[in-house]
């Protein structure tokens, strides 16, 4: 490997390969950066596998992308002279490799940042539409938007390089999929006629239409699209954050612990494995017993199912929102031999000691129970982020306040939501966020057009049980329990566990994910029409 040293903290090279990152370990240097973009050619590592070889190898990881042939963007050199500081460090005791496909690119953005001088004053700028969050919902608008109006000048404000289809952690929990396959890179998947501003938004200014970025600059828009999810509020469970990642603690609502979820289920011979679902609204309301039902079944297989005592405790009053479901769920809970408990709220958690306290709702008031584990999968409590939460946008429950059909803000007629972050009570599901997306889009489209909204969103939401390895009861429902099945029920009962909807899940879902939805081909979300009454 060819390295140049710029200063003796500093150098950079070609492209490098996770097979590198032991020996530049060896020689010293603490952090990595790329600065060139996914996919420039084939055989070209993916910079999601490159920063997780580097971190288990110890190295801190940056991704800060500069398009071959593209001068640096302030922005870009804004970031990399705050990467060059965090990892050198004050005390100049970090060395840091940047790399790109000659080393050039990685060259020209130190040397800007080491001579250009901080910009101070706020930078002002303006875009037709404006889609707060690069998730599931905000590229599948972003893409849209674009394939229908080419000519719009679209941003897409998102801080994060890497980007997870979280569907697949179930999977990756269950030992089905390996994690690297739910994470790709922000930029390969940003639109390529979108502006991305790698920036986390600090405040909304609906009245000006305008939002606050990290950076002290604001963004004006003449419509916008807010889709920054939901907050996965860890620290609400006392002693949670703490035991996270061991001591048996895991979860698959995170990247990295969902492996930790499968390594825990292949080494449980014997012992209390308890699973638990928070209060309403959470991410995929299925989450939480698809980790249990794939957990029973490989202990089952292994033929120690006997020896593991299973727990379930759920906020809610029933297993499942929508009834028709149920029976088919309580069947294998029965199966498993789990023990259920309906209206069981996990409080706090004892690492150490393997102590989880449930509160528990009785026909006599609320108790308190102390429950001893080998095995704890949690799912934290979910919230509006807090810039949502604390912004004109918000509703009484803090997520953004929109009309459950049109998806349109209730008081600010250029702004839409899409994703989890939208007060609709249907689902929070990635299938939900797909329905959303081009129902926002045509109404968006419309608003600025100054014509009526007619796109209408039916709370569509699709939940994928997987009950078993092998099988799934695919749940789809609408606003009020509604059954909305894609397909007739002679090809697929969804209320029944069914072969065809685990091949749907496991092969299908995430091409449809990251192949149509994220690059706004829109396959079976034709939007309905808006009722007049």
């Amino acid at each position: 490997m060819s390295l140049r040293f710029l200063t003796a903290h500093f150098a950079v090279s070609p492209q490098i390969r996770a097979e590198d990152l032991p020996a530049l370990k060896e020689q010293g240097f603490t952090g990595i950066i790329s600065t060139r973009p996914d996919g420039e050619e084939k055989d070209q590592p993916g910079v999601a596998d490159l920063g997780v070889a580097a971190e288990k190898c110890g190295l801190a990881f940056a991704y800060i992308p500069v398009r071959m042939g593209a001068t640096p963007d302030a922005h870009s050199v804004s970031v990399m002279r705050r990467t060059l500081s965090e990892m050198i460090g004050p005390d100049h005791t970090g060395k840091v490799l940047a790399y790109c496909r000659s080393g050039r690119r990685a060259s020209d953005l130190f040397e800007l940042a080491s001579t250009q001088p901080e910009e101070t004053a706020p930078k002002s700028q303006h875009y037709d539409v404006v889609v707060v969050g690069g998730g599931a919902g905000g590229l599948a608008c972003a893409a849209s938007l674009l394939r229908r109006r080419p000519e719009l000048l679209v941003a897409v404000i998102e801080p994060s390089t890497e980007h997870y289809y979280q569907p697949g952690w179930t999977l990756v929990g269950g030992g089905v999929f390996q994690a690297g396959q739910t994470r790709r890179s922000e930029v390969g998947l940003i639109p390529a006629r979108a502006n991305w501003i790698r920036q986390a938004v600090t405040g909304f200014q609906p009245d000006q239409n305008q939002v606050a970025l990290g950076d002290g600059s604001v963004v004006h828009y003449e419509a916008l699209v807010v889709a920054t999810g939901l907050k996965l509020d860890w620290a609400a469970i006392p002693g949670l954050t703490e035991t996270l990642g061991k001591n048996g603690v895991t979860s698959n609502y995170r990247y990295d612990l969902a492996p930790y979820t499968w390594e825990l289920v292949n080494k449980l011979e014997e012992g209390t494995a308890l699973f638990t679902q928070p209060p309403m609204p959470i991410k995929c309301a299925g989450a939480p017993q698809k980790a249990m039902y794939l957990s029973c079944d490989a202990w089952r297989r292994r033929g120690v199912l006997g020896r593991v005592q299973v727990g379930f405790d759920t906020a809610t009053p029933s297993l499942f929102g929508v009834a028709d479901f149920v029976p088919a769920l309580m069947d294998y809970i029965k199966g498993y031999g789990i023990d259920l408990h309906l209206k069981s709220r996990l409080v706090a958690v004892d690492g150490e000691k393997k102590i989880a306290t449930f509160e528990r709702v009785t026909e006599t008031g609320t108790e308190r129970v102390e429950r001893a584990f080998d095995m704890l999968h949690v799912v934290p409590p979910q919230t509006a982020p807090d810039v949502i939460r604390t912004s004109p946008l918000a509703g009484q429950d803090g997520f953004v306040s929109v009309h459950p059909d049109t998806m349109q803000h209730t008081q600010f007629a250029n702004v839409f939501a899409v994703g989890d972050v939208a007060g609709t009570s249907n689902a929070k599901t990635a299938a939900a966020a797909r329905k959303q997306a081009p129902v926002v889009v045509e109404n968006l489209i419309a608003q600025l057009s100054g014509r009526k909204l007619e796109a209408a969103y039916d709370g569509y939401g699709g939940c994928p049980l997987t009950v078993e390895r092998g099988k799934i009861v695919l749940a789809e429902f609408g606003y009020g329990g509604k059954l909305l099945p894609t397909l007739p029920s002679w090809i697929l009962d969804g209320k029944k566990p069914t072969r065809l909807a685990w091949f749907l899940k496991e092969k299908i879902m995430p091409l449809l994910y990251w192949e149509f939805m994220l690059k706004g081909r829109e396959f079976l979300v034709r939007p309905g029409k808006k009722s007049e009454g």
